[in-house]
């Protein structure tokens, strides 16, 4: 049986990373329901990118400035 070793500096890394996808993931599925975008939302809750698709989604698609991306 093998033991597998994590070490702390790995174990950030994922949570971070894993913060950051939420994070955006978080904000596309916002404004793809706001903007009744049903299809972007759909296929942002399934694939998962690490916020990449996700941003390439609210600043290509939608052309939101990031100064506007926490804006009603």
């Amino acid at each position: 049986m093998h033991t597998v070793n994590i070490t702390s500096a790995e174990i950030i890394i994922f949570v971070i990373l894993g913060v950051w996808s939420l994070f955006w993931k978080a904000l596309a599925l916002w404004h793809a329901a706001r903007g009744k975008q049903g299809v972007w939302f759909i296929i942002c809750v399934i694939l998962n990118s690490a916020g990449i698709l996700e941003s390439v989604y609210l600043f290509a698609i939608r052309k939101i400035k990031p100064g506007k991306l926490f804006a009603n």
